[in-house]
């Protein structure tokens, strides 16, 4: 199925060593159902973690990339029947391209080179450590390739978890301009759910995987506290857009789905930098996580205002600059080189304009040399999938 522009997401999940990214990527391969096993990293059975030295030693070393596809699970809960759920599938289903980088100081390389394609990052925290020295390094690449983000203190069910002090770590050793738009309910080992600020609304996750989501009251003990922090996220969101602040300060209420706009807009421009939480482990969180995906990190179409797809022509010097459409003529930036024992060489890339299929010659810049496109397939972790044509804003897939 061929998605609009609109509805892509091209992300990565980056962080300190153990803050949990893989398990995150786990999860999301669960719940958008992808895989119908939760691999476990502790277990040497994650799928992202492909190879057998990651395996054995329980961490990322290779970027592993993936595809998957969602429909805002606020959504999803606000509808009972079947037959509305699939129309609000088609209408609102979203295509998701991954890459889980590692973490490790000495893999570095991996997660620049992973940067420099994305248009959107996941950064994950440890809930007990908060922000450590690897999150700082990643930080900073994803500053200097203009890359839009939102957090997820993770581990929240860990013993000396505070979301507030991972919280105030990222606003001291990070940014000034992380909002927090959810609050966990309860901690260590009571953490149960989280609290939606915008929606002003609790929930818990229950089932043997996490994927029964259900609503309940706000408790009692925390109303004051939701009062407290939903007004400064307003506050800091209005602050972004003249009108809603004329508004808010005439008094008039402002709809969460204007707020929602808005802080968007303002993540996508990386002047605020929203934050989520949750347990990954313990299978909590991670859905309003790709909620957070899909409502505030960018499109290919978001971004090009940001990062203009600029080059130069090969022949006269000139610069150019694409438009991320099918229209436009044939654009793709080969960003990494692997080795595949059953194919060969793989070249990963991502066409920001125009379409490729397979069989048809392209330019090599570089070399000034046509190549002929033999093969194309679009990895999952270690496994090919074969596709006869992609378009502007495809990335993470590999010709051999």
């Amino acid at each position: 199925m061929r998605y609009p522009l609109e509805k892509y997401r091209n992300i990565g999940i980056i962080a300190h060593i153990d803050a949990g990214k893989t398990t995150v990527s786990e999860r999301i391969l669960f719940y958008t159902g992808i895989s119908h096993k939760i691999g476990e990293v502790h277990e040497g059975q994650a799928i992202m973690d492909w190879m057998e030295q990651e395996r054995e030693r329980g961490i990322t070393i290779t970027s592993a990339a993936t595809t998957c596809f969602w429909t805002p699970i606020r959504e999803v809960l606000k509808v009972s029947s079947d037959e509305e759920k699939t129309k609000l599938r088609k209408e609102r289903e979203h295509r998701i391209n991954i890459i889980d980088t590692p973490g490790h100081v000495d893999f570095t390389v991996e997660v620049e080179r992973s940067l420099r394609v994305l248009d959107g990052g996941v950064v994950v925290f440890d809930g007990v450590a908060g922000v450590e020295p690897q999150s700082e390094t990643v930080w900073r690449q994803a500053d200097k390739y203009k890359v839009p983000r939102i957090c997820f203190i993770n581990k929240m069910d860990r013993m000396g978890a505070s979301f507030e002090n991972s919280f105030r770590s990222i606003l001291e050793r990070l940014t000034p301009h992380a909002v927090a738009v959810q609050l966990p309910i309860g901690a260590e080992e009571n953490f149960e759910g989280v609290v939606d600020l915008l929606e002003k609304k609790a929930f818990i996750f229950k089932g043997e995987h996490g994927e029964i989501i259900e609503e309940i009251p706000i408790p009692q003990s925390m109303i004051d506290e939701v009062e407290e922090k939903r007004a400064f996220l307003i506050e800091k969101i209005v602050e972004k857009d003249e009108e809603l602040m004329n508004r808010y300060l005439e008094g008039q209420e402002i709809k969460v789905e204007e707020l929602r706009r808005v802080l968007r807009k303002a993540t996508i421009e990386s002047e605020l930098v929203p934050v989520f939480c949750g347990s990954a482990l313990r299978n909590k969180g991670v859905q309003f996580l790709l909620d957070g995906v899909i409502d505030y990190l960018p499109s290919p179409l978001d971004i090009n205002h940001l990062k203009p797809i600029k080059g130069t022509h090969p022949k006269t010097g000139e610069e150019i600059v694409r438009q991320p459409t099918d229209n436009e003529p044939l654009t793709a930036l080969a960003f990494k080189i692997a080795s595949d024992p059953f194919v060969g060489n793989l070249t990963y890339f991502r066409i920001y304009s125009g379409v490729l299929k397979k069989g048809t010659y392209i330019l090599n810049s570089t070399k000034n040399f046509q190549e002929r496109v033999g093969r194309i397939v679009r990895m999952h972790a270690n496994h090919r999938e074969d596709v006869e044509e992609m378009y502007a804003g495809d990335w993470e897939q590999l010709w051999g």
